[in-house]
């Protein structure tokens, strides 16, 4: 099979081409294991926080990718969720041990032995790969499999974060940084919150017209000062300006939820600017997201097929995977990037 391999961290300012080529052998199935053969894998920031060692794999080489959409190829001994040929994704959840307290209620994306897709284990920058049954999910028919793969990660981390906030329909939520996963946040808080006004917060001047398109009420820089008082915010950005400029905003008793699985250091001194009465007096609060569980992807799955929610997407082939990185590096963004392989 075609793999886009990683084979050891570098810095993406020296070396723009990250990814290698190669011809791997089409891995095995083991018990209770199934075969994908992968038609897309969206791409997303957390590659790079790999890539530059932010949140490094541990093992190289490795192949990236979570968010992974194809069909059962092969199943492996005693796997039966799935048929031959039915159409599956996997998301940045690639395995928890079902056993502990945290994975006992409900909070797999806890779990001390969490494993990640495209990171512990390899992922779907391939044609192929493999994958516990139980960690694979069935995708409504209504979406292509590149409309499909954004939803894995983006959507799903997106759908999360909203949970976190604690929002209520009419109250006031903002987004800083507007890119694959905050696209998608507006068009689900459109649906579930209609009376809800959403204010955006984004470097670019592309992104916050783009948010207006979507129905963002206002659209500002990321050191403006929104029109009104946010009950909540959620932060997607990879730096620490936009979420401590964010706090000014929050009213009283009010929520940052930090989507991110790490944050570059490019702008840490940052947050020696956080002024207590002005960022985090009056109760107000900040709240991280940590990976996803089964269940946020799959509720997500079926909330984004009633809406339904079509991602903004760009296409490149697998072999181009670099090229999708770096812009995403460069913030040239406008919804989601997606590999379509094979």
């Amino acid at each position: 099979m075609k793999a886009m391999v990683l084979k050891g961290i570098v810095d993406l300012r020296e070396n723009r081409k990250p990814l290698v080529m190669e011809d791997l052998p089409i891995p095995e199935p083991k018990e209770k294991e199934i075969l994908i053969k992968v038609s897309a894998c969206g791409v997303c920031h957390t590659e790079l926080d790999e890539i530059e060692g932010r949140t490094p794999p541990p093992r190289f080489p490795v192949i990236l990718g979570h968010q992974v959409v194809g069909k059962v190829e092969k199943l492996g001994k005693g796997a039966s969720r799935f048929k031959e040929g039915e159409r599956v994704g996997v998301g940045w959840i690639y395995w928890a041990c079902g056993k502990c307290e945290y994975c006992k209620k409900g909070n797999e994306n806890l779990c001390p032995q969490f494993k990640a897709t495209g990171r512990d284990a390899d992922g779907g920058y391939a044609e192929y790969m493999v994958v516990h049954e139980d960690f694979a999910c069935k995708i409504p028919d209504v979406f292509s499999d590149t409309e499909a793969a954004p939803l894995f990660c983006a959507g799903a981390i997106g759908y999360r974060s909203l949970k976190l906030t604690g929002l209520k329909d009419g109250q006031n939520l903002g987004l800083t940084g507007f890119g694959a996963s905050g696209h998608l946040v507006l068009k689900m808080v459109k649906y579930r919150f209609p009376n809800t006004k959403v204010f955006i917060f984004a470097r670019s001047e592309r992104e916050r017209e783009f948010a207006k398109e979507l129905g963002a009420v206002w659209a500002g820089d990321t050191e403006d000062t929104s029109p009104e008082p946010l009950n909540a915010i959620i932060d997607t950005t990879p730096v620490w300006k936009p979420p401590v400029e964010a706090l000014k905003n929050l009213k009283p008793g009010g929520r940052l939820v930090i989507n991110a699985i790490r944050k570059e250091d490019v702008d840490k001194d940052y947050l020696l600017k956080i002024d207590y009465p002005t960022h985090l007096w009056m109760e107000k609060e900040i709240k991280s997201v940590a990976n996803v569980t089964r269940k946020d992807i799959e509720e997500f799955l079926e909330l984004a097929s009633q809406i339904p929610i079509k991602p903004e997407i760009q296409e490149f082939p697998l072999e181009d995977a670099n090229i999708a990185l770096l812009e995403l590096k460069e913030r040239k963004i406008r919804g989601a990037k997606v590999l379509k392989i094979g």
